[in-house]
């Protein structure tokens, strides 16, 4: 008769594994069904029960807030290089990423509407402002091209994400709908 092997609590000592695990199953589970998938399914994909996913982030934000810090780490270091293409990738890394994972974005949403001292746009102007003054400095962008009109363009992006039912020719639309400006870069 086959013996069954008892999976063995192992506490403490399975709390970074823990974790580790959840945030990539929480980066799987966002990008393919959205900020608002049940934390359930992140629990079931990370093989942890759903205690150990609240002993770790208690609320859906925290968790969204930990997934997510790569993308403000990746944008701050572009806004962070000195060389004028800088604003271009980092457009570009933000669009893709809106594109790729719109969770992120939601994310930012719900962090604003249930956090009025939530500082994420301030910290997005912040990014933006700095790489697009040496764009601008070096005649790379259109001259009237602001923080805000960049604000307003992230909107518009994440507005034909949302509203296409059709994800095939996806990168294609955002880049019209962008083109109907005409102020900023055009998408590599």
């Amino acid at each position: 008769m086959p013996h069954s092997v008892a999976k063995i609590n192992r506490g403490p000592a399975a709390a970074a594994e823990n974790r580790r695990a959840i945030l990539a199953a929480a980066r799987t589970v966002f990008a393919e069904r959205g900020y608002h998938a049940p934390l359930s399914a992140v629990a079931k994909a990370a093989g942890v029960g759903q205690g150990v996913l609240y002993r770790h982030f208690p609320t859906r934000l925290q968790l969204a807030f930990a997934v997510f810090d790569e993308h403000w780490a990746d944008y701050e270091a572009l806004s962070s290089d000195p060389d004028p293409q800088a604003f271009a990738r980092l457009w570009t890394l933000v669009v893709d990423r809106t594109i790729e994972n719109v969770a992120f974005v939601e994310m930012v949403l719900d962090a604003r509407r249930t956090h009025p001292d939530y500082d994420g746009a301030e910290r997005f102007r912040d990014l933006v402002g700095p790489p697009l003054e040496r764009a601008l400095a070096a005649g790379l962008v259109d001259e009237r091209l602001t923080v805000d009109d960049v604000m307003l363009a992230q909107q518009m992006v994440y507005g034909v994400v949302v509203s296409t039912l059709d994800r095939d020719g996806l990168r294609e639309r955002v880049g019209r709908a962008l083109a109907v400006g005409g102020l900023l870069p055009p998408l590599d």
